[in-house]
């Protein structure tokens, strides 16, 4: 495998044809790469059969960090504790890693893969893991036995996640062809996009202002989408301005009413989509009733309730 890194200033991007300035050649096989942010910062971690962390200018790794046998799949750097990286595998583990450190720092086993990892840029501790079984799961890297929140709402396997610059909210792209926008302390989405022609959503992205959210797709397009579908591009006037304002506070304070919640968060959506969420709305639903009914009929204390977020890790391993 090759590893080339470019230059992207006004004079290579002028050129027909740009030219690597450093070329690094693997011995393995790489799946994934992310350079660690900081300005005067010359390194970058790749994956494949394990971590490697790397410098432009040398040609073999610094460190290599493996736990474990299988594939990694990506691989991504904390934003704010720039020494901080984490890893996904087929193996359905998430792994935690310190630059500075010779052997990874803890890993945690989910009951379905996770495809990929982003990191809170505004609260250094936290991260997002996007998954197999449908879901998004909010973990403090501190204490991984069990998420600070689970994100529902996609009906197929979660490929990609993104956090906004402001770290208020995040975007994550799905099998079944939508991307949504969750808010980082809610179970459910606040906005979901979707067009007739759009395929499965491997890779989202928001600008550098957070005002917009890029998208790729299966059929070789990326898109570009506002992150609050309703806001007005272009220059908007005072008045136009207060009257938005005025609206958003109307809708604040009267969102418990049930007619305006249920307006706030109607969201059209495709044929398929909707019927395999009302499926799955009846899957649990029966397993509810079940566990209800086994809890009622057996002997207190011999059937616990189990909490959401607990029900989805396997165990943590330091």
């Amino acid at each position: 495998a090759v590893v080339s890194t470019q230059s992207t200033g006004d004079d290579a991007m002028t050129k027909g044809s740009v030219e690597p300035k450093h070329t690094i050649v693997s011995k393995t096989m790489l799946t994934g790469v992310d350079y660690q942010w900081g300005a005067s910062s010359d390194t970058f971690a790749t994956c494949g059969s394990a971590v490697g962390i790397w410098s432009v200018n040398r040609n073999e790794p610094l460190r290599s960090f493996t736990w474990g046998v299988d594939t990694i799949s990506s691989v991504t750097y904390n934003k704010v504790e720039t020494y901080m990286l984490a890893s996904t595998a087929s193996d359905r583990n998430i792994v935690l890693y310190d630059c500075r450190e010779n052997q990874p720092l803890r890993k945690v086993i989910l009951s379905q893969k996770t495809n990929q990892v982003a990191f809170n840029p505004m609260e250094a501790f936290n991260f997002t893991a996007a998954c197999d079984d449908n879901n998004l799961y909010t973990f403090d890297m501190r204490k991984l036995k069990s998420p600070l929140n689970v994100h529902m709402g996609h009906v197929m396997a979660v490929l990609s996640v993104g956090y906004s610059p402001t770290g208020r909210e995040f975007v994550s792209g799905s099998y079944d062809k939508t991307v949504r926008i969750f808010p980082v302390g809610k179970g459910r989405s606040a906005e979901v996009y979707h067009t007739r022609r759009m395929q499965r959503v491997f890779c989202t992205h928001y600008s550098a202002d957070s005002k917009f959210v890029l998208t790729g797709s299966d059929e070789t397009n990326i898109r570009l989408w506002k992150s609050v579908a309703w806001s007005q591009l272009g220059p908007v006037s005072a008045r136009e301005r207060s009257a938005f304002d005025y609206n958003k506070k109307l809708i604040d304070r009267y969102s418990e009413h049930p007619q305006v919640k249920r307006i706030k968060r109607h969201r059209n959506l495709p044929k398929m989509v909707k019927s395999i969420s009302s499926e799955h709305m009846t899957i649990r639903s029966a397993r509810r009733k079940k566990d209800e009914n086994r809890r009622r009929h057996a002997k207190p204390g011999t059937v616990p309730r189990i909490a959401e977020r607990a029900k989805h890790v396997v165990k943590e391993e330091e």
